[in-house]
């Protein structure tokens, strides 16, 4: 794949030179010293597989290379555990002020938190800057409480919030509740209810971890219930102590995962009146909760009924609550309007806070408000008229205005709302020499950009985003992500311009979020099979953000991400004869397999925008089941789409092409008239193509 490149590298040679040059190889751009760039790569290798002493070894050839400080932190990171403080510290020295120096300060601190140094944690943190690693953040709150303890009520809420946020089992968020717990600043409940989101979340040694502060005695039950939640319980008779209601809490939690149903029989007819309100409450709540996830399968009245047995909603996670508003929606009534709102605000000020939910609130007190009130006077110039707006329509307003923009799909929704429609938003003023001079001769820029082109994807998209992100508190300023995301572009590093644009809050640059390479191929493949070329567009930037070697984890490849056993499908559909495997990254062919595949789906499925990106992200079987039930908003059924990928996915995919709609033509667009309605298909319609993958 190294070599693939080399036609681009030309352009990266004036970006390489002036920052990094520690030799005169570091001037070199990707390829030009190939036998560099291959050593680059064998040490990667190498700290792959955890071969510490092939990168010892290998070390000293990589001295004066412009990726010398990637293959200086391997060497050392893979043997962090036994390197001398004086090591770290010659190494932070060696390459301060680079990505490379605060990543392994971050991995040095979090192996000083386990062994609880914290004389030397305490010298350290204060260096650190990317701050984005909870584990490590809680080891910095706990070493406040050993300090300060008078400051611990203020720090028990950071300390849940990251702790919860933690899907796996941690070290550090975890000491930090043990601690906090011992001093009471953090309660027997807040432990239970991570061990609940750790069962539900099917973690069982982060809940295992969670139970063994408050209850250490019951992890053999805990371990016993997780290999079987209704064995366990049909065993059980009795809850009367508060270890056993939390036991057998986790229990009902593990059942409701996997038979909703069945957990709803045990708590309704054994369980109920021997666990607290809260319990119940949590129970019912995610009960409801997995119900209403299964969309075109169960009647959206079936988990209504479950949340209707909650009898305080503030007691349900924001994530019960996002499904209580979306099952309300499904089931489209007047009544469900109002439930829509009572999940909304009983979600947490950050829940309440995101746009899908601003969206929605919104929409609910519209459907809710009274209309507006007329009201006529008599002046001395005669009868004048006035409308009195009712509060509630005037909170709904002020919601949609304040989300109303083209940057996403309820952003968009918001506009349309308001009686506007998307259009380019003005360009922002050029850039200056001097701007696009500081985003080149930027040392953390210029090493990702190498490492891209070398091969290296992952590590050169970290040390980019810290670029961007974190290397400087609350990250680069608007201009300097502007010129950033140019420069990705002008090296055609598709995926690092559009989300360092992506980043900008008060300028958007069209150009550079929504870029339209391969113009030619796109278009004129889209038209001629009778394809919005918006719509591929729109598909393509979720889809691969113009990768053109994209892998992702489960086998596609290519810009459009297409499947093998997809792509032999399709080519023999289309009649590609000539089609082989390894055609599947040729940009020619994957456009036309994808385009292909796409326009397949899209008369499968009516014509539904919403219905065939679903198909094309979670196979078209899904969206047939989930286009079951009542003829819905295809907002409301893209909101409801039970999986959190393909759910994000078919939005984003759909506000990405009303904003290249709006380029392409030059007018301006509606999403709403892209999403139209779903529901069941109708009877005079040809069967659907069952053999479609």
């Amino acid at each position: 794949m190294l070599y693939k490149i080399l036609c681009s590298a030309a352009v990266l040679a004036a970006l390489v030179a002036p920052a990094l040059a520690q030799s005169p190889t570091a001037a070199l751009p990707p390829g030009a010293n190939a036998a560099g760039d291959s050593l680059i790569l064998e040490m990667n290798k190498a700290f792959r597989s955890g071969n510490k002493g092939r990168l010892t070894q290998l070390l000293p050839q990589a001295r004066g290379h412009v990726l010398e400080p990637w293959a200086a932190y391997w060497e050392l990171k893979a043997r962090l555990g036994e390197a001398s403080p004086q090591e770290v510290q010659d190494f932070l020295a060696r390459h301060a002020g680079s990505y490379q120096e605060d990543r392994l300060r971050n991995d040095w601190l979090l192996l000083l938190g386990q062994r609880r140094d914290w004389a030397a944690f305490s010298a350290e943190y204060p260096n650190y800057r990317m701050g984005d690693d909870r584990e490590l953040r809680c080891y910095a709150l706990l070493v406040e409480h050993l300090k300060n303890p008078a400051l611990d009520a203020q720090l028990a809420a950071e300390v849940r919030r990251n702790w919860y946020a933690q899907r796996d089992a941690d070290d550090g968020c975890n000491a930090a509740a043990e601690r906090l717990v011992g001093s009471q600043n953090l309660t027997a409940l807040d432990v239970w209810q991570k061990a609940r989101l750790a069962t539900e979340a099917n973690r069982p040694r982060a809940a295992s971890n969670a139970v063994s502060i408050v209850a250490p005695e019951a992890l053999g039950m805990l371990a016993e219930l997780n290999a079987s939640p209704i064995k366990f319980l049909s065993g059980k008779y009795l809850a009367v102590r508060t270890v056993r209601k939390e036991i057998i809490t986790l229990a009902l939690v593990k059942l409701a995962v996997s038979d909703s149903e069945g957990a709803a029989f045990q708590l309704d007819g054994k369980w109920a009146l021997q666990l607290t309100a809260e319990e119940r409450n949590w129970l019912w709540g995610l009960i409801g909760k997995q119900t209403a996830s299964r969309m075109g399968t169960q009647p959206a009245g079936d988990a209504l009924a479950y949340y209707a047995r909650v009898t305080k909603d503030t007691d349900l996670t924001d994530d019960m609550l996002a499904w209580k508003a979306r099952v309300a929606l499904r089931a489209g009534t007047l009544p469900s309007w109002q439930l829509v709102l009572k999940a909304v605000n009983a979600m947490s000020d950050e829940g309440r806070m995101d746009p899908t939910w601003v969206y929605w609130k919104a929409r609910a007190l519209l459907a809710t408000s009274p209309p507006d009130i007329s009201t006529a006077v008599i002046t001395p110039q005669g009868p004048a008229g006035a409308t009195v707006t009712a509060p509630q329509r005037a909170e709904a307003l002020a919601l949609l205005q304040s989300i109303a923009s083209v940057r996403g799909f309820y952003e968009q929704l918001a506009l349309e709302e308001l009686g506007m429609k998307i259009s380019v938003p003005p360009k922002p003023a050029p850039l200056t020499a001097e701007e696009k001079d500081a985003a080149r001769l930027n040392p953390a820029l210029t090493r990702a950009a190498y490492a891209i082109l070398a091969g290296l994807r992952s590590e050169g998209v970290r040390e980019w985003n810290y670029a961007t992100n974190l290397h400087q508190k609350g990250g680069m300023n608007e201009r300097e992500l502007l010129a950033a995301a140019q420069l990705a572009c002008n090296r055609q590093i598709w995926d690092r311009c559009i989300n360092t644009s992506e980043r900008t809050s008060s300028v958007i640059d069209f150009e550079q979020r929504f870029p339209m390479p391969f113009q030619g191929s796109v278009v004129s493949r889209s038209q001629a099979i009778g394809l919005d070329p918006a719509y591929v567009y729109g598909l393509i930037r979720q889809e691969s953000r113009f990768i053109m070697d994209a892998r992702s984890g489960v086998g596609a490849s290519g810009l459009m991400q297409v499947m093998p056993a997809t792509a032999r499908w399709t080519a023999n559909k289309i009649g590609l004869s000539s089609f082989t495997p390894d055609q599947i990254n040729d940009r020619e062919t994957n456009i036309t397999i994808g385009t292909a595949y796409l326009k397949l789906a899209l008369d499968d499925l009516g014509g539904s925008m919403p219905m065939a990106a679903a198909a094309y992200n979670a196979g078209p079987g899904r969206p047939r089941t989930w286009r079951n039930g009542p003829v819905l908003d295809a907002a409301i059924w893209a909101e409801n789409v039970p999986f959190a990928e393909t759910r994000d996915y078919v939005k984003k995919v759909l506000s990405n092409t009303t904003n290249y709609a709006a380029i392409l033509t030059g007018k301006p667009q509606s999403l709403k008239s892209r999403l139209g309605t779903v529901g069941p298909r109708s009877g005079d319609l040809p069967e659907p193509a069952k053999d479609l993958p």
